[in-house]
């Protein structure tokens, strides 16, 4: 039987890939001068540039003369970087044109500071700033995780110009075509947390998806489940193997997903609403098909079913039990041939991994997938920690242990991915649980997801979620019930209380 409060998911991160280029010496100019090189990108190429294996210069998209730079903004940011000699102590002006989603243009090195903006027309950024005691700075322009193509053109960086240190008086050309390393760190030029409003995460506006199953556990109507709530954002679970690699709702022969018409309603209502669902596939209960299907071209033609069937962009994979840690070589090749065959469409699959949680944050065997999936090439969008039924370490504080735990987690991806705060937070989802959990010593209130909701927002995670809707009623108390139950939270609540914390996360 399924233990009634758990479904986990997980998400992953991109790894960054940058053009291996030395720096172009600047000469000494003027205040009026610009001391960028190749800031049109009039050369056609991205002389003078380090930038990410997803840039290129295009034609076409000008804002001025003939080429642009275009940043496809995928499973990376899109970044190019130029460092350049300035004086210390003085007043500079950065600014460029760009059009696209999310498009930051910012300096590191000797100022700190950052600018951006969304627009579908070039519009103009510009930063004034004065720099600290150093020599150099490195000017940079990028978009964000899963916003698509941006463009910009003539970057411009007026002030007086500083003299070359002797190691940067080589330039050289990116390589044609970078190659992809699954292992490699993402960039480690500077991408400082943006002031104001922050970015999107990687999974664009999937920011509170709620786990629901709609089949099981006395499912709620689900229009009437969003128009309570205001939550628009579900992942649907589980879909599992009900034998010779058959895609089923629970395992259920009688429910097979090549045949289901009730979950389609469901989907179809969420998106009627405005926004959109995923489906899980996996859960502690039944058989994972990873495990049934032989191969990774078999398992990925089984979800590509699921996928096709609901139209899907988004999919979460929760290995629990005897399938964490197993067999990853079929599952994550698997979901390569699905991100491959997506990308191939124009399209982009967006996958979570979700991974459950010790009082240290991941497990080995947590760390291990992440390992795997970096050396398989997969993006995870968000790598989602189950921050329940660890057991509570601190019975009077249930959200500190939650932070304490998210914070661990956090700091792991930081060492698996080489990430800085920020993007390590941007890629991390928090999904907790409502009301009583499997663990007798947690206890999830109201007040509890009102503190975390805090919480995370101040971190700008990835997502803020919770298992599951299902539960997010009061139990009846002429019924026996489960302590975890699945129906139920076993706390005192009205309807969808749950529900209307976690959708006021925007991140």
């Amino acid at each position: 039987m399924r233990r009634p409060g758990r479904v986990w998911l997980a998400a992953a991160a991109a790894t960054v890939v940058v053009a291996g280029l030395g720096w172009a010496a600047m000469p000494s100019a003027s205040a009026a001068t610009n001391l960028v090189t190749n800031p049109g990108f009039e050369t056609g190429t991205l002389t003078g540039w380090t930038c990410d294996a997803s840039d290129s210069v295009v034609t076409g998209h000008a804002h001025a003369g003939t080429y642009a730079l275009q940043g496809a903004a995928g499973n990376d940011t899109a970044q190019c970087t130029q460092t350049i000699n300035v004086v210390a102590n003085t007043a500079y002006t950065l600014s460029a044109a760009v059009q696209g989603a999310y498009v930051f243009l910012g300096v590191s090195g000797a100022a700190s500071t950052q600018t951006w903006t969304t627009s579908t027309t070039y519009t103009t950024l510009t930063l004034t700033f004065t720099t600290g005691t150093s020599t150099s700075l490195t000017i940079y322009i990028h978009g964000w995780y899963g916003q698509g193509t941006y463009y910009a053109d003539d970057l411009t960086l007026t002030g007086p110009g500083g003299t070359p240190s002797p190691s940067q008086t080589k330039t050289t050309s990116p390589s044609p075509t970078p190659s992809a390393s699954p292992s490699k760190s993402p960039s480690p030029s500077p991408s400082p947390t943006p002031t104001g409003t922050p970015p999107p995460p990687p999974n664009g506006s999937f920011r509170n998806p709620i786990y629901f199953m709609p089949l099981e556990n006395n499912p709620q109507n689900i229009s009437d489940a969003i128009t309570a709530s205001g939550d628009k954002n579900y992942n649907l679970a589980f879909v599992l193997d009900s034998g010779g690699c058959t895609p089923a709702w629970g395992g259920d022969a009688n429910h097979k997903v090549s045949a289901d018409s009730t979950v389609t309603g469901v989907v179809s209502a969420i998106r009627a609403k405005g926004d959109d669902a995923a489906v899980s596939f996996g859960g502690y209960n039944g058989s994972e098909l990873g495990a049934g299907c032989g191969s990774a071209s078999g398992l990925a033609s089984a979800y590509q079913s699921v996928i096709t069937r609901y139209n899907l962009s988004r999919i979460d994979l929760d290995y629990e039990g005897d399938d964490l840690d197993a067999n990853m070589s079929v599952r994550f090749g698997a979901i390569k041939i699905l991100q491959n065959n997506a990308a191939s469409a124009g399209r982009q699959l967006h996958v979570s991994l979700t991974i459950p949680m010790t009082t240290v944050g991941f497990p080995d065997t947590g760390k291990d997938e992440i390992r795997q999936a970096i050396a398989a090439g997969v993006s995870l969008d968000i790598i989602n920690i189950m921050a329940f039924d660890y057991g509570l370490t601190n019975s009077s504080d249930q959200a500190t242990s939650v932070e304490l735990v998210a914070e661990a987690a956090k700091n792991q991806l930081k060492t698996l991915y080489g990430w800085d705060d920020a993007t390590a937070w941007a890629h991390l989802g928090l999904q907790i649980m409502n009301g009583h959990t499997d663990q007798p010593s947690e206890l999830f209130t109201q007040a509890t997801f009102q503190t975390l909701l805090a919480y995370a927002q101040s971190k700008h995670v990835g997502w803020y979620s919770y298992w599951s809707l299902n539960r997010d009623r009061a139990c009846d108390p002429s019924v026996p019930h489960n302590w975890a139950d699945g129906a139920c939270s076993s706390v005192s609540q009205s309807p969808y209380d749950f529900s209307k914390i976690v959708a006021q996360y925007a991140g």
